[in-house]
This record gives structure tokens, C-alpha cells and sequence, in this order.
């Protein structure tokens, strides 16, 4: 069953080839085998059995939409009632919310059967799923690297099959960098398509939820639960529902000939994401994937995003200044980790926070709240959000030229745990190409295109898609019709 996609998963449920229950058993099992991945941070065996008993009485009942009786893991960022919601944080440790978060409420009324949580770096900061309190998750395909961050432990779980399908968070590349790094499918739609609503919060102007699948067939299943208005989150966008698979299978324009289904399709290719410091082994397996939607009848295009090395100096301003404002929250009063031992309030808060928090954490507080203080705020922060609004405007210039962007998700495949855990420079300069499309709010994606090579040869390499505002259904159709042609997506690490 592990190979199957989501919508053969469904089809055996109704059919009765197999039965909810006996789905979440094999997932259950797979994920009590590879403890060692520590993909997950929670499992409840008996709260997914529950739900996969309530699946299949709606399937006896007939009264099934296409995802009830599908598993899914849900990273822990997402609050889940009846389950431990940390944000792989220890000053969330034992933390139960009293409401689900609204995409996780979304999938249980659409009848997905819930796994447990998945594994992260703390509050969604890093890039390599090593800051997580509750130890590193290791990548399957190698499991001496690591999975991406900070939704590794969703990656990573896809990747080996321990669940079809996992919900994911991007504020810098969060989503496409660990599915880049991990072999999977994932896509960050515009900003606000995806309720924020029990989302824990890093940056709030930035963070935007997501799905994780084997391929963009999957993820449009799944986009269709997840997105559409939410009142409760005031950057929620007010928009008709879509049906994100509705391009699917189909020709780039109706009169394509079958044998090219993207003729007419105009690719952009920054010159700034092939320079220097793109490894050669991502460059050649971009290079392939480009030649491949060429065959597909794509024509390639040179455009300019000129601002793009400046996204990290911005990024690295405004996410921790963001972060600095929400994660004031966790003060050890209301909810968190408190101190044993403390003389008065002030002290509480002190020791509160500094045993609660990680390194990264903390040094992403420090960075945010010097940019915020008196002197600083005009020559750091809003200089930022100045470069943020011509970033996005780098982007409509370029789509002028083309319908989509493409290039690599990361300089290079996934490095060792541990190698960069003394640098947090050279972590952050792996988000180079990941950084922009954030900033700018718009929908990106990555799908599996290949390997490195060398000793790199069993890590997988991503392709970046970037669309423009609310293109989500035609950025998936682009990178289905890739699927089609090719079987990247398909392939599975050793044991799997």
C-alpha cells in the first residue's frame, strides 16, 4: 500500500480492498519500525484507530468525500486536540490545546485518519530538522544527512513511507527545501490560500501552511481539503473555493498535440539562481529536468530577479523581528515550560525562557529584538520591508516574460548532520533561492528530479517551480505533466 498514491488509496478504501482500520495499522507499524528516523515526536495508536473506525463507518455509510479513511501526519506546529502540540520545542513539552488547528480541522472533515506528529525545528526555525528539541530527524535516503527543516519529520515521513501524505509549514522554504532534500512532493501556496489559524506562530507576515506528498497529484488532493477562507485569521484571503486538480492531465493550451502537452508553456530561468555556489551535481539534475519539460514543448527563458542576494540580509531581519514579537508570548505564566525555582516574576521569566528555548531560538529573539529596538528599528527593519516590496516587484517584472519560474531549491543536497551546525551563516545561505518567494508571498513548490553525485549519489535533488499569485493549480498541472514523463517521483529509499 505504501506505493500507492492517495487517490488509488481511496479507491481500494471504496472498493473495500481494504478497510481504514487496517491502513492505519500498516502505517502504525512501519512508523514503530523506523524509530530511528525520528520522524515523529507523538504517536497515539489508539486516537488513530478511533478515527479509522469513524472512516470506515462514513464509507459503510456512503457518505465518504475522496480523502476519508486516508492517513496523514500532521507536523507539530499544528495544535491538535488530544495531542501533545510542541513545535519541537521543550517550553512546549506536554502542551495539549483545546482545539484543532483549522487545517488539521479541515482533513478530519474530509475523513483523513490522523498519525501522530511529526518532528521540527523548534517554532520552524532551521533548515536541517537538527534544532529540535526532541533530537534530529535523519533522512532516509542517507540517514548519515539530514532531512531539511524545519518540516523534516514531515519529509522524512513521506519519503519512507510511514505516512501518504503529511501537512507542512514554509516561512523561509520550509515545505520545498526538506521535500527538496527528502525526495518528496510539496508545495507552499500564496500566502494567506492556507489558514494560519492554531498554527504556531514564527513570523507571521511569512508563515504559510502547506501539503507534502509523493507527487503533485497528491498535493492538489490535499490542497483542496486544506485551503479557503478562514475568518479566525485576519490574513486569511477571502477567495471562491477552487478545485486545485481541475488542469491535471491536461495539455499547457486544448489544441497541444498528446506528445506535447506544454507546448506554449514560456519557463523563466533567473541567471541568479545558476551562478556560483550552485553545486554541479544540482546544476546537472536542474538542467535535465529543464531539457525534459523542453521535450514536453516548454520553450526556456532568460529573466533577472536582480534583488535575490539581498533576500537573506531581509529575511534575516523581519522573520526574527516577527518571531522576537510572537514568541514573547511564552513567558512561563499562562502555558510552557516554567522553572522550578525562581525569586521573583522577572527572574521567572528569565529562567523561563532560557531553559525553554533553544540555541537558535534564542539567537533568532536577540536578532529580532535589536532590529526592533529604538535606534535600529529605521535603520534595520524598515529598510527591510522597503527591499521586501521591490523583491515582489523583481517577480511581476519577470513573469511579464514567462508563466513560470523554475531553478534549484537549495545550492546543494542535503549535507551531514552536524556539518553546519557551528555555522548558522552558512545554515542560513542554503535558503538562497527559497528566501525571495517567500518575501514575496507567492506559491512555490519542489519536485523530486533527480540525485548528487559521488558520495551525494543517494541524495535527492529538487526542481523549484515558482508561480504567480493564485497560479497554484496551473503550477501543479506543469509539475504533473513532469511526473508523468519522468519517475523520480516515484522511487523510494532502500528498505521502502
Amino acid at each position: 500500500m505504501q506505493a500507492k498514491s492517495l487517490a488509488e488509496l481511496a479507491s481500494a478504501l471504496r472498493n473495500k480492498q481494504v478497510s481504514a482500520v487496517e491502513l492505519a495499522q500498516s502505517y502504525l507499524s512501519r512508523i514503530e519500525a523506523t524509530r530511528e528516523l525520528n520522524a515523529f515526536v507523538q504517536v497515539q495508536p489508539e486516537l488513530t484507530l478511533e478515527q479509522a473506525r469513524a472512516a470506515d463507518a462514513r464509507l459503510a455509510q456512503g457518505d465518504a468525500s475522496p480523502l476519508t479513511g486516508v492517513p496523514v501526519a500532521h507536523k507539530d506546529v499544528f495544535v491538535t486536540r488530544g495531542w501533545q502540540s510542541t513545535a519541537g520545542s521543550k517550553m512546549l513539552a506536554g502542551y495539549q490545546s483545546p482545539f484543532d488547528a483549522t487545517v488539521v480541522e479541515r482533513l478530519t472533515r474530509a475523513g483523513m485518519v490522523t498519525l501522530g506528529k511529526t518532528n521540527m525545528d523548534e517554532f520552524a526555525m532551521g533548515s536541517s530538522n537538527e534544532n529540535s528539541a526532541f533530537g534530529p530527524v535523519r533522512n532516509p535516503w542517507d540517514t548519515h544527512a539530514v532531512p531539511g527543516g524545519s518540516s523534516g519529520g514531515s519529509a522524512a515521513a513521506v519519503a519512507a513511507g510511514l505516512a501518504p501524505a503529511a501537512t507542512a509549514t514554509d516561512t523561509g522554504g520550509s515545505i520545498r527545501q526538506p521535500a527538496s532534500f527528502s525526495g518528496v512532493t510539496g508545495i507552499k501556496p500564496t500566502y494567506g490560500r492556507v489558514s494560519r489559524y492554531g498554527m504556531i506562530a514564527f513570523a507571521s507576515s511569512l508563515d504559510q501552511g502547506g501539503p507534502m506528498a509523493k507527487s503533485a497529484a497528491d498535493c492538489a488532493l490535499l490542497l483542496n481539503a486544506m485551503a479557503g477562507f478562514d475568518e479566525r485569521d485576519s490574513t486569511s484571503l477571502q477567495r471562491e473555493d477552487e478545485d486545485f486538480t481541475r488542469h491535471l492531465g491536461q495539455a499547457w493550451r486544448p489544441e497541444n498535440a498528446a506528445d506535447k502537452p506544454l507546448a506554449g508553456l514560456r519557463i523563466g530561468l533567473p541567471k541568479e539562481y545558476f551562478g556560483a555556489g550552485l553545486a554541479d551535481d544540482v546544476r546537472a539534475a536542474v538542467d535535465a529536468a529543464l531539457k525534459q519539460y523542453e521535450a514536453l514543448g516548454a520553450t526556456l527563458v532568460s529573466v533577472s530577479l536582480p534583488k535575490t542576494e539581498l533576500s537573506i540580509p531581509v529575511y534575516y531581519v523581519l522573520a526574527p523581528a516577527e518571531a522576537s514579537s510572537n514568541l514573547s508570548r511564552f513567558d512561563g505564566v499562562r502555558y510552557g515550560h516554567r522553572a522550578a525555582e525562581y525569586r521573583d516574576l522577572l527572574d521567572m521569566y528569565k529562567k523561563s525562557r532560557a531553559e525553554g528555548f533553544g540555541p537558535e531560538v534564542k539567537r533568532r529573539i536577540l536578532v529580532g529584538t535589536y532590529v526592533l529596538s529604538h535606534g535600529y528599528y529605521d535603520a534595520y527593519y524598515l529598510q527591510a520591508q522597503k527591499i521586501r516590496r521591490i523583491i515582489a516587484q523583481d517577480f511581476q517584472e519577470a513573469f511579464k516574460a514567462c508563466d513560470v519560474i523554475m531553478g534549484p531549491v537549495a545550492p546543494s543536497v542535503a549535507w551531514d548532520i552536524g556539518a553546519k551546525g557551528d555555522d548558522p551563516v552558512q545554515m542560513y545561505l542554503a535558503d538562497i533561492y527559497t528566501l525571495s518567494v517567500s518575501l514575496a508571498g507567492l506559491p512555490g513548490m519542489s519536485v523530486p528530479c533527480g540525485f548528487g553525485a559521488g558520495q551525494s549519489a543517494k541524495r535527492p535533488v529538487g526542481l523549484q517551480i515558482i508561480g504567480n499569485y493564485f497560479n497554484e493549480a496551473r503550477m501543479l498541472q506543469i509539475a504533473d505533466a513532469f511526473q508523468r514523463a519522468t519517475d523520480w517521483h516515484a522511487q523510494a529509499p532502500a528498505g521502502v
